[in-house]
């Protein structure tokens, strides 16, 4: 008896505790929902004006907008296909006409996560939900504003018909290509009015929105098709189409609208700066939000740029006695398609501010951004690297001597390593900034194996080298793959005399209120001695002046400049990265599929001849207004004249070379290595 009693009592005191619990929830609750709803926004009416945010805008470094994100048009519902309607609701909102602005289920499931998995902000995601999302102009993710949101849903279903509802939001959705609001989508992609659109049509488009970039039809249409299954499984399973209209609308492949091209940016800066800001700030922010953003292009040398690589490549083609490409070309023609490609980008050294980018020789025709996804061998430009690892680790200096000599290296597992020079020929002993002026590959296999290949690579990563370098010996001779923006980015710090600026596509981000999101502060990171370093700048001075590269000044550039031609054994790839004290600039031109660039005549087309050429034409015009300046000499650093031969004090009546010494660094009598 007295067991019941105190089961009893027990039962009764936690009947007691959850009233007391359920009346503290319940006030809490409401206490939660009064102290928030005094910063909700004002609903506008008539809800059709929830459209109505400013469009987001991309500046250039010149102040001229670049770009416009997020026009909308909007038409009334009646004026849209049923099968669109359809298809957007079974793929974004299935219950939406059964709900009131709030998902009980999937707000449950998204309250969980939110509060048990940290790191993760879950929305419910109904139509009203995502509408609502457009009142708030934080882009802050947290649990305070997506509760704010689902009061804000609440508000709209209380006071709006769900065709209300759902007109305001196809005419503010996300398609890509420029297009926001169903009819623009519509025009865009298909050439049509959405009142138009068919079942195989408005399925694609409504499976847009999810992801515009991945699935925009102009560039992944394959992705666009296999996201347009999922849309009609969904269709079907609301039971909006019959299984047998899911068969039949699978197997049409909509023609786009070619006519509109035009909606891409048409800019290989663009798009990767759209990419950035996509990845930083999610895509509701970057086409919904109404933010500016201030980028770095100038739009002037961008301009430079432009013509120097379709001047450039058009050199190439007569060169290789491909013809040109008339008014009326027809890129689907097979003769015309494998055409040599080329790319250029351009970093400002005391920053990091990328200001010029050209990723192909016709955007359209090709939006693949060589500047930036490409990636080659980047032959003999990437010495200098190789060099100040020697430097460094052996105290060798532009003054000391090796001997250019046949070389053989073993390598451990695999064929033993036989370098080659590029005339096929060997010159004996010589100094070393004779030796990376005129590309020696036999020197460059020497210093490999005395640096060893991992001193190397941990050098170009410390540069800003990004892509995946191999550590094997023939990484002195640029066997791995880099990009042009890794050689721009690394070759900077050189000019910088060993300051690291990380490449960046934009200086500042605001919000539709002018309030700041993002402001770029530049930082210098010291990863390079100052005095090596200009001991291998003087040395890529040479380069320009008499070496590998000297057809720069041959062609009328005559600035200081430092720089280093690379070009692959089979004549695939041919590259020119050099800088000026303020600018730096990589160029790569070959085939996309690896195919030799040669004259008709059979000689391969180098560095030199092929990449140089379009560097200089773009420097010419890019520097004509600014000051004249040269690269500044750490105060540790002394020049001797050298026999480029013996590396001793020249004879009266004999050649010399002027090399750069720390002054702790003697330059005759040393033993050879």
């Amino acid at each position: 008896m007295k067991l019941f009693l105190r089961s009893f009592s027990l039962v009764r005191l936690i009947f007691y505790l959850c009233l007391v619990a359920g009346a503290l929830g319940a006030f809490a609750g409401i206490f939660l929902i009064f102290h928030v709803a005094r910063d909700l926004p004002k609903l506008p009416s008539p809800l059709s004006r929830i459209i109505e945010t400013p469009q987001s805008l991309i500046y250039a470094s010149t102040g001229q907008v670049l770009m416009g994100l997020g026009e909308r048009k909007a038409v009334p519902l009646a004026m849209v296909s049923k099968d669109f309607i359809n298809a957007i609701v079974a793929t974004e909102d299935h219950r939406f006409f059964e709900h009131h602005g709030v998902n009980k289920l999937r707000t449950m499931k998204a309250l969980y996560i939110t509060l048990f998995e940290p790191g993760r902000i879950q929305g419910a995601s109904t139509i009203t939900q995502q509408l609502a999302k457009n009142l708030f102009f934080s882009f802050e993710q947290s649990w305070q504003r997506k509760f704010k949101e689902m009061l804000v849903a609440l508000q709209i279903e209380a006071a709006n018909t769900k065709e209300e509802i759902l007109s305001a939001y196809i005419n503010q959705i996300h398609f890509g290509a420029g297009a926001q609001g169903i009819e623009k989508a519509s025009q865009t992609f298909f050439g049509k009015s959405s009142l138009e659109l068919n079942l195989a049509e408005a399925s694609l488009l409504a499976g847009l929105p999810k992801s515009p970039t991945n699935y925009n039809p102009f560039r992944h249409y394959d992705r666009a098709l296999k996201r347009r299954e999922v849309v009609l499984g969904r269709m079907e399973a609301s039971g909006f189409i019959s299984h047998k209209e899911v068969q039949e609308a699978s197997t049409i492949q909509p023609k786009l609208h070619q006519g509109r091209k035009d909606a891409r940016s048409g800019s290989y800066f663009l798009d990767a700066l759209i990419k950035d800001l996509i990845q930083t700030y999610g895509e509701d922010v970057v086409f919904h939000g109404g933010i500016r953003v201030y980028a770095t292009l100038d739009t002037r040398l961008q301009s430079f740029a432009r013509d120097a690589v379709k001047q450039g490549l058009e050199n190439i083609d007569a060169l290789m006695g491909i013809k040109p490409m008339g008014n009326g070309r027809n890129e689907n023609e097979p003769e015309k398609k494998d055409r040599p490609q080329g790319a250029l980008i351009a970093i400002d050294t005391g920053s990091g501010a990328i200001k010029a980018m050209v990723g192909g020789r016709d955007y359209y025709a090709s939006e693949f951004n060589r500047a930036m996804d490409s990636r080659r061998q980047a032959g003999s430009g990437f010495k200098p690297f190789l060099y100040y690892a020697a430097f460094q680790k052996t105290g060798m200096h532009p003054g000391t001597v090796m001997t250019d000599k046949p070389v053989l290296i073993p390598v451990v597992g695999a064929k033993d390593w036989e370098p080659q020079n590029f005339e096929r020929r060997f010159s004996g002993d010589m100094i070393l900034k004779r030796a990376l002026t005129h590309s020696v590959n036999t020197i460059a296999a020497q210093l490999v194996t005395m640096t060893g290949p991992e001193a190397v690579t941990s050098l170009a990563r410390a540069c800003g080298v990004k892509s995946f370098l191999e550590n094997v010996y023939s990484v002195a001779l640029g066997t791995s793959l880099v990009s042009p923006l890794d050689m721009a980015g690394a070759f900077s710090v050189f000019a910088n005399l060993g300051i690291k600026h990380e490449p960046f596509l934009f200086w500042r981000v605001e919000d539709a209120f002018g309030r700041v999101l993002f402001e770029r502060i530049v930082q210098n990171k010291k990863v390079l001695d100052p005095a090596l370093a200009f001991q291998v700048v003087d040395m890529m001075k040479a380069v320009v002046d008499t070496g590998s590269g000297r057809s720069i000044r041959r062609l009328g550039f005559s600035r200081p400049a430092a720089g280093k031609t690379g070009t692959t054994d089979n004549y695939n790839d041919a590259w020119f990265t050099g800088f000026t004290p303020s600018l730096c600039v990589s160029v790569w031109t070959g085939f996309d599929k690896k195919k030799k660039l040669k004259s008709v005549q059979g000689a391969g087309i180098t560095g030199g001849r092929g990449a140089a050429p379009i560097w200089a034409d773009f420097m010419i015009n890019a520097m004509k207004k600014e000051p004249e300046r040269d690269f500044i000499i750490p105060n540790n650093i002394r020049f001797e004249k050298v026999d480029p031969v013996t590396g001793c004090a020249p004879k009266m009546d004999g050649k010399f070379s002027l090399v750069p010494l720390k002054t702790d660094q003697t330059i005759c009598g040393e033993e050879k290595p």
